[in-house]
């Protein structure tokens, strides 16, 4: 009997009134069903308090979300960050690690917005706080107060680099994504191969090079509406099949 790959997506730490509580998106775990044909588990930020050497043996591929939290910046040696910036030191203490040993264990794993980022800070990388007011990139960010369809519609072209994970999953030279982003990649982790870019010169995905398995970062959002877009459907399909060789291997 076939089994549906176990898909842990990571969960954010999030304080409600006086209760804490570990969220997640409802599009990310639509899109491990509907997308990568997973089943998902949310994994809780719990850092240290989770055995993740058992974690990673009981799953068969992690998807790393976005979020409205920032990596916090003293992980790579950046500066403070602006008064009122989100972050989620839990969350932090959670991915970052489980990211190594995931790759280390030949775990697939995508990583969306955040979790691209948290795969560039885990390998040694930098980001850049506010992208806009670098100078030489353009406004990454959504537009405020327009309903969903617009915010996350297509804004920018992106360049697929010949050879790497996204070509050799039949994607066109150039494809068109959301954007919805402030921060962005400033030091490429040594290890890290750049996958696409948007016009500015803004890396906009990266893979693990010589990983076991399939590890890729986006800095877009390809579980928007992932049926209805052919070139975020590709993505998540790719890390489905990933998934499931894996399961096929898990409980041979």
């Amino acid at each position: 009997m076939s089994r549906l790959p176990l898909i842990g997506v990571t969960a954010c730490s999030k304080q409600i009134g006086l209760k804490h509580y570990h969220i997640v998106g409802d599009r990310y775990v639509r899109a491990v069903v509907v997308g990568a044909g997973g089943l998902p588990l949310i994994i809780p930020s719990l850092a240290e308090l989770i055995d993740q050497p058992t974690l990673l043996e009981s799953l068969d591929g992690l998807l790393f979300t976005g979020s409205p939290s920032n990596v916090e910046p003293h992980l790579y040696h950046g500066p403070a960050s602006a008064p009122g910036t989100q972050h989620d030191p839990e969350r932090d203490r959670t991915t970052l690690p489980l990211i190594r040993a995931a790759v280390a264990a030949g775990v697939p794993l995508l990583g969306i917005c955040r979790g691209f980022q948290e795969m560039n800070v885990a390998f040694g990388g930098s980001l850049h706080q506010k992208v806009h007011e670098v100078g030489t990139f353009m406004d990454h960010r959504e537009p405020e107060n327009e309903p969903l369809e617009v915010q996350y519609a297509p804004s920018h072209p992106l360049h697929v680099q010949p050879g790497g994970v996204l070509a050799g999953l039949g994607l066109p030279d150039e494809i068109h994504v959301n954007s919805i982003h402030g921060q962005g990649v400033e030091r490429l982790a040594p290890g890290l191969r750049v996958e696409a870019l948007a016009p500015d010169g803004l890396i906009e995905s990266i893979s693990v090079e010589g990983a076991k398995s399939f590890a890729l970062g986006v800095q877009w959002h390809p579980e928007w509406q992932v049926r209805s877009n052919p070139d975020y459907l590709a993505i998540f399909q790719a890390f489905g099949d990933a998934c499931r060789k894996r399961a096929s291997q898990r409980w041979a």
